[in-house]
């Protein structure tokens, strides 16, 4: 059997041999480009192969990687480590089942990143210099800049475009702690790195990544600080949810401090040492073996030289578009993190989508119309779609509101999966979906019926009508649509009815 270090290292190398192939050999330039692509993530790479696959003259530059975060630093490698965590907190929690496996349970860290980085290997010839190259798409791995306002340059090659595409993404941002950057932190650009679980480790920011990237390490067997300057976890979430979630992390044996921020960092040897101070003025030491940082991240505008290409950027925003996704230069346009602020990998797919029918035929589609649902992959997951409590408060928006705990489904009950619940937002007085949110596990899997509903216009009288296999999760939105649907038995109503039965019997 390959020792896991070495497996390690020869999926690592099959990987970037897909998506950072050295010695790339550069196609030939010859004459302008219907579309160049800056940015080899989710948004460009749709941007060239729909471009390509249309008839278009395609360019697509990369920098670093093909695949961008979610191939390579994000989505993938993220779920890799939760699936295998969950497996182990599954094992530890089997005696709620009658299933004793006696021995304790132990993790094996570097076959789990092995793993991990095997499946990603696996995935990444999909987004492979070689495959966007059979595609018909002239591959470029190095720096791209413009250098005027239908000119690109990528290491002294230049490019002339009709079109372009700002599809660059975001990176990890370090909060502006003193002595943090000499602790040499992890994000989700190095994490996925590591060879051995840290004992100790510390995670700065508690949205999504902090909440499943701790919850998940805590599962391996690491002690697991999550640090927080808001009153809660998952600010973005529903309050309930993060409640929920909180209870689940710390079921787990996460530590979670919130309403604390961090004064100073310093290394020294193998130890980093936080100074926290929380709401009150208490300041205590902590002391752990790694630092995770999952509080924010920044746009890549710096080294694209917009300037002279006229178009309008802020390097904490990204690059300035309109609701087509057109910059201040109207041969260019900008799609994913870069510009969106809805920063996942399905949002940067569609925006993609929109520029190509914008850029290539003149389209008049706009990003600021849809509907985009996210989840967040802790146990229990938490999902969302449509507006949300904190806007519907602010907008002063008339609601009504049918709630309905997973407890009350059979399936939830079976699987020992009832702590969460499913709520809907509707418009006062009708059966129109603005919002939905859904905790519970696989909730991720389950919106899409939601996002279906409020993106064509299907209100819960239909999904009331709708049949929905049993006994399956997914039943949920049936109940809450039965809920909805006995709120119209109104006593007015019920009176008529038993007279009409009182008449017909």
């Amino acid at each position: 059997m390959t020792p896991p270090h070495d497996a390690l290292h020869q999926e690592r190398d099959r990987w970037l041999a897909e998506v950072a192939p050295r010695g790339w050999t550069p196609p030939r330039v010859d004459g302008r480009y219907n579309l160049v692509v800056i940015g080899g993530g989710p948004a460009g790479l749709v941007c060239a192969a729909g471009a390509a696959g249309l008839g278009a003259k395609v360019a697509l530059i990369e920098r670093h990687r093909l695949g961008g975060d979610c191939l390579n630093v994000g989505c993938v490698p993220s779920k890799g480590l939760i699936r295998a965590a969950r497996a182990a907190a599954e094992v530890r929690r089997a005696g709620a089942f009658g299933v004793h496996t006696g021995a304790e349970v132990t993790v094996d860290f570097a076959r789990v990143m092995e793993r991990m980085q095997r499946i990603r290997a696996d995935l990444a010839r999909h987004d492979s210099a070689r495959r966007f190259t059979g595609l018909g798409v002239g591959v470029f791995l190095g720096e791209g800049r413009f250098t005027g306002p239908d000119m690109i340059d990528v290491d002294g090659t230049s490019l002339r475009f009709a079109h372009a595409v700002i599809a660059t993404g975001a990176r990890p941002a370090l909060p502006p702690i003193p002595g943090l950057a000499e602790c040499l932190p992890l994000t989700n650009e190095t994490v996925f790195d590591l060879t051995e679980r840290p004992p100790r480790l510390a995670v700065i920011g508690a949205g999504p990544i902090g909440c499943e990237l701790g919850q998940a390490f805590a599962r391996f067997g690491s002690r697991v600080t999550l640090i927080e300057t808001n009153d809660r976890i998952m600010a973005r979430e529903e309050a309930r949810a993060a409640a929920i979630v909180h209870r689940s992390l710390t079921e787990d044996g996460v530590e979670i401090l919130i309403g604390t921020g961090i004064t100073a960092a310093r290394a020294t040897g193998g130890t980093r040492t936080l100074t926290l101070e929380d709401a009150h003025g208490t300041r205590r030491e902590l002391e752990v073996d790694a630092i995770l940082v999952a509080a924010g991240r920044a746009p890549n505008v710096e080294s694209l030289n917009l300037e002279a290409a006229g178009i309008a950027f802020d390097t904490r925003s990204g690059v300035r578009v309109d609701a087509r996704l057109a910059t201040s230069n109207r041969r260019v346009f900008a799609a994913g993190d870069v510009c969106y602020p809805h920063q996942f990998t399905h949002a940067a797919d569609q925006c993609a989508r929109i520029v190509l029918a914008n850029a290539l035929f003149k389209g008049r589609q706009r990003a600021d119309r849809l509907v985009v649902p996210w989840a967040t992959y802790t146990e229990p997951e938490v999902a969302h779609v449509g507006l949300t409590e904190d806007q519907i408060e602010r907008r002063g928006v008339a609601v009504d509101i049918i709630e309905v705990d997973t407890a009350a489904n059979d399936r939830s009950r079976l699987d020992g999966d009832d702590a969460g619940y499913a709520r809907v937002y509707l418009k006062r007085g009708t059966d129109r979906i603005l919002g939905a949110t859904l905790v519970a596990s696989h909730a991720g899997d389950m919106l899409g019926e939601m996002t279906l509903a409020i993106t064509q216009g299907i209100g819960l009288k239909k999904i009331a009508a709708t049949i929905h296999p049993y006994p399956t999760h997914g039943e949920m939105w049936k109940k809450v649509a039965d809920a909805w649907s006995r709120t119209r038995l109104t006593p007015r109503v019920l009176g008529w009815m038993r007279r009409w039965l009182a008449f017909t019997r």
